[in-house]
């Protein structure tokens, strides 16, 4: 039996068919499904169009007989967010057709995207099964600001891309995750899964939404593969050309508010992960050093996290392990 490959096919309208005797016997098998017929679904495939809440007969099936398969779900799903946010389109096209200010409406109703209603189905579904706990600490970024500083010419005419910060915290977090491995795990039922392997989303404002692309194996990654990755995520971003199995898994997330002038959050899981750290902007402030008041480059760091398996102690060390990683960029080429 071949992966994919129909077993049986259940009609619970007709009675029980008779034992297998003769050939001549023998129930005729069922008739190929026709486009006005519910196409045929995998397991998996079925459970893929629940979860995503899709219309099977509207996706094109290049299975056996016009069976849908996996890779069909995923080519509907990369075709349909390329289409432009209809939010927008309805909105523009409405309040574009006013000729005066004094005759815009009071009210707009549109739809939500499908992209937004599954923001806030999985924002919700996070809020109502995880047990969300966020601590903070700040860090301060002077020695990682005169290092970008250094190589920022070098790097970029090496690379070809800027040397950014998320590309420090990606590498601090994934050292992180090793000495804590249950914030790289997740909870499913009553059973925790630990993952071998580092798959960091990356979350990304778009014109549609916020979506969380995921640098795969994330400690395998350069620091200018990763700056590539992020910089080719954030394109895609805005044109709407991520595709599903470029948003699908991740193990840990990191969500960079700071970027629109956030000082503190606390961030939401992006379920069913275990941790998400939340970046904010970085002001100049005075800080205490070795007895003087002195000007540096701080950042407030919230890290929320589940705590039906994380504890206070290991979330708040984590934490820990993330700033000296920043506050000293030696330890990260050191590995200690």
């Amino acid at each position: 039996v071949e992966a994919d490959d129909v077993l049986a096919v259940i009609e619970p309208e007709k009675p029980a068919a008779r034992k297998p005797g003769p050939a001549a016997d023998r129930p005729a098998p069922p008739e190929k499904s026709t486009g006005s017929q519910e196409p045929v679904l995998t397991p998996a495939v079925r459970r893929l169009v629940k979860e995503l809440k899709l219309d099977p007969i509207k996706i094109t099936g290049t299975g056996k007989d016009g069976r849908i398969l996996k890779s069909d779900v995923m080519a509907y799903l990369d075709k349909q967010t390329s289409i432009r946010d209809p939010d927008a389109e309805t909105v523009a096209s409405t309040l574009g057709a006013t000729e005066s200010p004094a005759e815009t409406p009071a009210e707009q109703r549109v739809p939500m995207s499908r992209l937004r209603a599954r923001i806030a189905e999985r924002l919700v579904q996070a809020q109502q099964t995880a047990a969300i706990l966020t601590t903070f600490n700040e860090v301060n970024l002077q020695s990682v600001s005169e290092l970008r500083i250094r190589y920022r010419e070098t790097f970029e005419k090496e690379h070809g891309v800027r040397l950014g910060f998320m590309s420090f915290f990606v590498r601090a977090t994934v050292d992180a995750l090793k000495k804590f491995p249950l914030l790289n795990a997740s909870v499913d039922g009553t059973d925790i899964i630990y993952h071998g392997y580092y798959d960091i989303g990356i979350a990304v404002g778009s014109p549609r939404g916020l979506v969380v692309p995921i640098l795969r194996n994330a400690d395998e990654l350069s620091f200018a593969d990763t700056e590539k990755a992020i910089k080719q995520y954030g394109q895609k971003a805005q044109d709407g050309s991520l595709s599903y199995e470029e948003l699908s898994g991740g193990t840990f997330t990191i969500s960079n508010g700071g970027v629109y002038g956030s000082m503190l959050s606390t961030p939401i899981l992006n379920p069913p992960q275990s941790g998400i750290l939340g970046m904010h902007n970085i002001i100049q402030r005075p800080v205490a050093e070795n007895g003087e008041v002195v000007i540096r480059p701080m950042m407030y760091l919230a890290l929320s996290y589940d705590h039906r398996i994380v504890d206070g102690k290991d979330a708040v060390q984590f934490l820990v392990t993330i700033k000296e990683n920043l506050e000293d960029p030696s330890r990260l080429l050191l590995d200690i």
